[in-house]
């Protein structure tokens, strides 16, 4: 039997959620079975279930995009070996205890990573090679967040000459400092557009009015990367002006082939040995609402469970 968290309609998570117990079926030929260690939770895992992407996520689904699993079932000609720390991606959602793969993008872990290796780290690496930062001075919004963490620390590595990230807690702009970017508190506008006038580059992931603003201040030839929307709204566009180049890591990865697939994270892994990740803090099962079973069940409690100080 599996324990999984599924959502059948939309709604806010804590509600939608519910913990089932269902059957497992066999691995086919192709596949390979992963129990899960662990899985992080990103706003790509719970904005789904609220029905903000309904046009490309319908229910009933298992919730969750990524986590780290070790292979406990396997066919004889599968490259993987039991007991072997995986990535279980582009498949059933991670948010259960045991789930089928298919084997081609499964992606062997080092032990030395743990389980933030996918979303963030992935989109962070293909936006710095889309829109390289090489001697540019270059902004970031919501740069508390996990991925403007990693953009602001591989762009300084990637030669940037100036970073700055905009913020909206004042506990972040110490560690910003630290890592050589320079913090300035989103409410600032005025300071915001000076800045934006001498930037040639801007990743945003809140949109809405700071988007937009950003977008209007830039030079003609600059270029405002839009990956997020953790305002709700659009970026608004002016009549004549620039237009966002949008980025989503799902239209990234489309065509990719299962080499480069797999080369992509071999690449991955040195940058993430380096990177400072914020801090991991597990999240009670008992917040969720559940079908079956008992208020907080510990057997699936390993979905949420830090490991610890490994890196991501």
């Amino acid at each position: 039997m599996n324990r999984a968290l599924w959502y059948r309609r939309f709604g806010h998570p804590e509600a939608a959620l519910s913990l089932e117990t269902a059957p497992l079926s066999t691995p086919g030929a192709d596949q390979v079975q992963v129990m899960m260690i662990a899985a992080p939770i990103n706003p790509s895992d719970v904005i789904p279930i609220t029905g903000a992407y309904a046009h490309r996520v319908q229910p009933p689904r298992v919730a969750g995009y990524e986590g780290l699993g070790q292979v406990v079932a396997t066919s004889s000609t599968s490259p993987f070996r039991l007991g072997q720390r995986v990535l279980p991606l582009r498949g059933d959602g991670t948010w259960q205890q045991r789930l089928n793969c298919n084997g081609q993008w499964l992606v062997p872990v080092p032990e030395d990573i743990a389980l933030r290796g996918y979303i963030n780290p992935l989109a962070a690496q293909l936006m710095l090679r889309r829109w390289p930062v090489q001697d540019r001075q270059i902004i970031l919004t919501a740069a508390g967040s996990d991925c403007a963490r990693l953009l602001e620390q591989w762009a300084l590595a990637g030669g940037a000459g100036r970073v700055i990230g905009l913020h909206r807690a004042p506990e972040h702009a110490p560690r910003l400092r630290r890592l050589g970017i320079q913090p300035l508190t989103m409410d600032r506008q005025d300071e915001i557009l000076r800045l934006a006038a001498h930037s040639s580059l801007v990743f945003d992931a809140v949109g809405g009015p700071l988007g937009g603003a950003l977008l209007a201040g830039l030079p003609p030839a600059a270029t405002l990367v839009s990956y997020g929307l953790l305002s709700g709204q659009p970026v608004p566009v002016t009549p004549g002006g620039a237009v966002p180049q949008r980025f989503h890591l799902r239209d990234a990865l489309a065509g990719m082939s299962v080499s480069d697939w797999q080369n992509t994270f071999t690449a991955l892994w040195p940058l993430l040995r380096r990177a400072q990740l914020s801090p991991l803090a597990p999240f009670p099962l008992r917040r969720c609402r559940y079908s079956t079973g008992p208020a907080a069940p510990s057997s699936l409690s390993c979905v949420w469970r830090s490991i610890g100080r490994r890196t991501g």
